[in-house]
């Protein structure tokens, strides 16, 4: 047999066999239709290599498999660790939060989390002033550290937090570390040598299969929380590592929110970090009431911790940025390091602005992912003729932001980005505040960053060269698979 017919015969087999993976692909997933088209193309422009990536990075049969049986157990945990909790006896009739009050009820019912209204918060907008608050409190910590991150970096301030980590562990307070198995996918074994030999313990979580590969890449834990003693905790955007200090001459100064949290919101980041440690460390943390202690009134703040993943019944963090936009009266600011927006989303931001709601949407010029940069910037361009204002954050630096504040009342600020990923796929947590004063500073801030900003207008969108054009043409394509 000549070498062309054996080429076309291996041709008219790869043919058949994409027709094949699309039918699958097609009539047994039952993705969001664009999400399905774009694995189509995909499969289409990468024969045969595209259908591995779709069993690598967009079946869900891991998360179907794994994920029912961690979300049974975090709803078994939750009721064993609060049994009062119920969707019917729990108050939402705090002032502050009356106004809110189907916002509320919607969380509690999509993320079973009750509001909490004697908390203390403190706002960090930099990693200065979160790593000066962290170190600081973790010091001072006398029975536990619970840590949770998605990226920790071996570089300085990494090692300090560790080395500060493995001197508490030698007091005799208990240390735990879970970090993301994607996100430290470089971090040495080594970092926590130092840790695991003072007596502290860590955790990965979805580990890699094998060095350096991890074949659950599509699902991330997100999330970045620490409590002590089951009194103070910390939560936002900021990961560890000298680039969140804005160390770094890639990025420059990184701007980005944290919260320092006192008061009955600790308890649900608490628990959350329990049900990540215990899915991850495959172990159960007995009961303890150090982890829960009773709280005294650290202030006056009403805060729900809402989170979301591939373990959810619920999208609850959309659902939430979805109802917080439908029922703005005044304002929307919105500041996201990546702009991906579902139809739903798109259409409330029209809606909210058409109806004569300032809606401002804040993302970075810098790039840290190409292809979500110029995804990006496409949906923007969708809202700018509705009247939505869109702002390209300092090129020579990096906003990192993750918050959504209406009406200048409240504010939800976590882990989570406006996009699919985060919505979807990602492990993710955000508290929701319903606090005119912390609300206000949310704003405050973003106003100021407006100072660092160009506005995209639509002029200076169509000034874009054919490159860019070709850039966003092919992100917008694949955006539902970043």
């Amino acid at each position: 047999m000549s070498i062309s017919l054996i080429a076309r015969n291996i041709s008219i087999i790869i043919f058949f066999a994409n027709m094949l993976f699309a039918f699958i692909i097609i009539f047994l997933s039952r993705k969001n239709p664009g999400t399905t088209w774009a694995w189509v193309l995909v499969l289409m422009f990468i024969p045969v290599l595209g259908f591995f990536l779709y069993l690598f990075l967009g079946q869900d049969v891991h998360r179907i498999k794994i994920f029912t049986e961690k979300a049974r157990q975090d709803e078994k945990k939750l009721k064993k660790t609060f049994p009062v909790l119920s969707r019917e006896n729990t108050d939402i009739s705090f002032p502050a939060a009356e106004r809110h009050k189907d916002l509320v009820r919607l969380h509690l019912n999509n993320s079973c989390s009750p509001l909490t209204y004697n908390n203390r918060i403190e706002i960090l907008k930099d990693g200065r002033q979160k790593f000066d608050a962290l170190i600081k409190a973790l010091k001072q910590a006398r029975h536990h550290i619970h840590m949770e991150y998605y990226i920790i970096r071996d570089d300085n301030i990494g090692r300090e937090i560790r080395d500060i980590l493995a001197a508490k562990a030698r007091e005799g307070v208990e240390v735990r570390l879970l970090y993301d198995g994607m996100g430290c996918l470089g971090l040495p074994k080594s970092y926590v040598r130092p840790l695991l030999e003072a007596g502290g313990q860590a955790a990965v979580f979805f580990p890699p299969f094998l060095p350096h590969v991890n074949i659950r890449v599509n699902y991330r834990n997100h999330r970045k929380i620490t409590v002590i003693d089951g009194k103070t905790a910390f939560m936002g955007g900021l990961n560890l590592g000298d680039e969140y200090m804005g160390r770094s001459t890639k990025y420059g100064y990184w701007r980005d929110t944290h919260l320092m949290i006192e008061g009955s919101a600790v308890d649900f980041l608490q628990l959350r970090f329990i049900t990540d440690w215990e899915f991850a460390a495959r172990t159960e943390l007995p009961f303890s009431k150090e982890y829960f202690p009773d709280k005294d009134k650290a202030g006056d703040k009403a805060v729900q911790i809402v989170s979301s993943g591939p373990d959810s019944k619920w999208d609850a963090i959309r659902q939430g940025y979805f109802k917080m936009i439908a029922n703005a009266e005044k304002s929307v600011y919105i500041q996201t390091a990546y702009f991906v927006p579902d139809d739903s989303l798109i259409q409330a931001l029209k809606t909210a602005a058409l109806s004569g709601v300032d809606v401002r949407i804040m993302v970075p010029g810098k790039r840290d992912h190409p292809f979500v940069h110029w995804a990006s910037t496409s949906y923007l361009s969708d809202l700018l003729d509705s009247g939505v204002k869109a702002y390209i954050y300092d090129y020579d630096r990096f906003m990192h932001v993750k918050a959504v504040i209406v009406d200048g009342r409240i504010a939800s600020v976590g882990s989570a980005n406006f996009d699919l990923r985060s919505f979807i796929y990602n492990f993710e947590i955000n508290a929701v505040l319903y606090d005119e004063e912390s609300a206000s500073k949310l704003m405050r801030h973003f106003e100021d960053d407006m100072k660092n900003c160009i506005e995209l207008t639509r002029e200076l969108y169509e000034q874009r060269s054919c490159l860019v054009r070709f850039k966003e043409a092919v992100s917008r394509l694949i955006s539902p698979l970043l």
